[in-house]
């Protein structure tokens, strides 16, 4: 639109614009009409329930809050392990873990009642070498990320996959024997 138009818009609508002043009383009346339909006391309700849940709001948060930090401080207690210092550790971790768990899995495949004893000695001695592993980890958290504790936990690792790795010889062992045993008594 042009300057022109809008001239003439205004001066076409200029008797339909509301230029009167109100009455000085004008405000009260209003007021009235709204306490006469209950908005006005819908409004001061609704103030006060504002002013009611406030404090409310605040204490929430603060739970909320307080919650978050002892979730998160929690995790940090519990992860005093070798993931706990780096990625390319959490990594090594990972690898050792799974290498544990596939060996034992080797052995439990390997049970027979020649090997049974063993097996039980080869387990005592992972518990022993996995209570050794819980106390690294203590040190671990005292000493800072010390090295050598990190050196001690990954030489924990290797020789629980070590002692897996022997039993499993062991038990090849035994059973070669009992395989030779059997050959020879089958064609006396």
């Amino acid at each position: 639109m042009s300057e022109n138009t809008l001239d003439q818009l205004f001066k076409r609508l200029e008797k339909d614009f509301d230029t009167e002043t109100p009455s000085a009383n004008h405000e009260q009346r209003f007021l009235d009409k709204l306490n006469k339909n209950g908005a006005l006391q819908q409004a001061k309700a609704y103030k006060q329930r504002r002013r009611l849940l406030k404090p409310l709001i605040g204490v929430a948060a603060s739970l909320a809050l307080l919650m978050a930090l002892f979730i998160g401080l929690n995790k940090n207690e519990a992860s005093n392990d070798l993931a706990s210092v780096s990625p390319k550790m959490a990594e090594t971790q990972s690898f050792f873990t799974l290498t544990i768990a596939e060996e034992l899995n080797k052995i439990e495949k390997e049970a027979s009642p020649e090997t049974k004893i063993l097996i039980d000695d080869a387990l005592q001695r992972m518990k022993a070498l996995e209570t050794e592993y819980e106390s690294l980890k203590d040190d671990l958290a005292e000493s800072g990320d010390d090295n050598r504790v990190i050196y001690a936990m990954i030489s924990n690792f290797q020789n629980r996959i070590d002692l897996l790795q022997n039993t499993l010889q062991q038990i090849n062992t035994i059973k070669q024997l009992k395989n030779i045993n059997n050959e020879t008594s089958t064609t006396i």
